[in-house]
């Protein structure tokens, strides 16, 4: 047996195409294991801020924050949204924008290496994406963070006390610093076995193409 190839993936919970990313990874990866001998992935989740400045109880739409955050004028937010929107829904998600609590999500990452010590980052990764994009909870406070880790079988209590005392956010700041040392400035961001990185909410067969690479590379050295 072979080992798994690892994948780290550089996320913001509040970015749709990391989202939607997962989505098409998930295709690319089943796509891949599904050619047998062996072939698997293990994934990992490394924190990335989108805007780390936003306050965690934003006043106002998603509309009214990317419009002041990039300048744009209300009307053509709606549009993009829309559009992402169509795209979120053809790899099965339901983006609601308009019930969306924007937030800072810096406790979110913190929450997310409370889990992967529990090994339930995964599990925890896709409730917080569902959460805040499907369904408008709010992923920025500690008690509704509490809330979705209990969820996912985390215990409620511990989970608060690491966000209370920020007990990871240095593990949160050295994901940040390894980002920046690879040239990271958007995401989602792959990085495949360590070696390639493929960044983008690519076609579920692009992943599949460089995973297929990766394990064939891997075939060729010597033992």
């Amino acid at each position: 047996m072979s080992e798994p190839i690892k994948i780290d993936i550089w996320s913001d919970i509040a970015c749709p195409w990391c989202y939607i990313g997962k989505r098409k990874f998930e295709a690319g990866s089943g796509l891949f294991a599904g050619a047998g001998d062996g072939r698997g992935v293990e994934v990992e989740y490394h924190s990335f801020e989108l805007s780390p400045d936003t306050p965690v109880d934003f006043e106002g739409s998603e509309v009214d924050f990317l419009a002041g955050h990039k300048g744009m004028p209300a009307g053509q937010v709606e549009q993009m949204l829309e559009r992402v929107t169509g795209i979120a829904s053809s790899v099965g998600l339901d983006y609601h924008f308009d019930t969306l609590k924007h937030t800072n999500t810096v406790k979110a990452h913190e929450l997310l290496h409370f889990a992967k010590e529990q090994g339930k980052q995964l599990e925890l990764a896709e409730r917080l994406f569902r959460a805040y994009f499907v369904e408008g909870r709010h992923v920025g406070r500690v008690e509704d963070l509490a809330d979705l880790a209990a969820e996912v079988g985390l215990d409620r209590a511990a989970a608060l006390e690491a966000l209370e005392s920020s007990r990871y956010l240095s593990d949160v700041r050295a994901d940040q610093e390894t980002a920046t040392g690879y040239g990271i400035n958007g995401v989602p961001f792959f990085v495949i076995d360590g070696r390639y990185g493929v960044s983008g909410a690519q076609d579920a067969q692009t992943f599949a193409q460089v995973l297929e690479q990766v394990w064939s590379e891997r075939a060729q050295v010597p033992a």
